[in-house]
């Protein structure tokens, strides 16, 4: 029951930004220190879901992570600011567009790449090693790229960043380190708890600006569309012309593909209050991430990668550990 109400997120975002749109007094109560914690709630129960094992895997598939790595800070900041002068889109929708694509990789793209039967190990790594060092990239990217349309404070960024994403993280391995029994027993209930904090976050940001979502929802959904099809486009092709094997291409697309959506709307909305709109990108990116990666990965799973079956039986022996993800 809990991992079905887990895999259909996408649907509990839509239904709530819809909640949000016609009764915005419903949700609009959610904001400030309530997103905040939110937020820190999902990244505990990514941190539960890790192990020491998990960091041990960085020695392993040292290229495949730095590829991957690169790719997601690169493809993705850029591809948003792109998107945003393509679409021409207000300095609030630019901001936000181009901090959802600053973020690191999103927890989701692990069910992703296990659905697609990608290389879930590297997927977990590669999740891991985006969240741990984002608190260096976000900043960076939003100073350069969104300082071009409003001032960014930078430091306040990383700072926001550490307390809110990377130490919970770390709490939650720690946690997980030493006291696994304990966690073991609670961890079935991360995914769920993650989720349900998910919600409220799309339904509190969508609910404080809802006349204007309403107005800009074409515009945005296509510029955020744009971004997702260029990370899982490029992210694949690059990976491939670089002869990765076809299952390390996928996997990296899909991480490439995939934003932490909370994390960018608690930043838009600690850090860029004055621009309303700044948290609506990350709502339409978490739901069309998502659909485009599971269409994706239902078309891949389908079509099994045969040139490299070490990396494939990976898949198999962490599927136990990532299947509630």
């Amino acid at each position: 029951m809990l991992t079905r109400f887990t895999n259909l997120y996408p649907v509990w975002i839509v239904a709530s930004s819809v909640m949000a749109l016609l009764w915005p007094e419903t949700l609009r109560w959610f904001s400030g220190q309530w997103v905040v914690w939110a937020l820190t709630i999902v990244m505990l129960s990514m941190g539960l879901t890790l192990t020491i094992e998990d960091f041990r895997r960085l020695t392993k598939m040292p290229g495949a992570v730095a590829l991957g790595f690169g790719l997601q800070y690169t493809i993705m900041p850029l591809g948003g600011w792109f998107s945003a002068r393509v679409f021409g889109l207000e300095p609030g929708l630019a901001v936000g567009l181009i901090l959802v694509a600053s973020c690191p990789g999103g927890t989701a793209s692990n069910l992703i790449t296990y659905l697609a039967r990608a290389n879930v190990a590297l997927s977990v790594v590669m999740t891991m090693a985006s969240t741990l060092l984002a608190f260096i990239m976000t900043p960076l990217w939003c100073q350069i790229l969104a300082g071009q349309y409003v001032p960014v404070d930078a430091l306040g960024l990383c700072l926001s960043t550490l307390q809110v994403v990377v130490v919970p993280v770390l709490i939650g391995v720690f946690c997980n380190w030493r006291f696994h029994r304990q966690v073991a027993a609670v961890a079935p209930l991360a995914p769920a708890v993650a989720v349900m904090a998910i919600i409220f976050i799309a339904g509190g940001i969508v609910a404080q600006s809802a006349a204007s979502v309403i107005a800009h929802a074409g515009r945005v959904a296509a510029a955020v569309l744009l971004v997702h099809l260029l990370g899982f486009g490029l992210g694949y092709a690059i990976t491939r012309l670089l002869r990765f094997p076809i299952i390390s291409a996928r996997t990296i697309a899909i991480e490439v593909g995939m934003q932490n959506g909370g994390m960018a709307a608690m930043l838009a909305k600690k850090h860029f209050a004055v621009q309303t709109m700044a948290g609506v990108p990350a709502v339409f990116s978490s739901v069309i991430q998502t659909l485009v990666g599971s269409l994706l990965a239902a078309w891949w799973s389908r079509r099994p990668a045969t040139d490299h079956a070490g990396e494939a039986a990976s898949v198999a022996a962490v599927l136990p550990e990532t299947e509630v993800r």
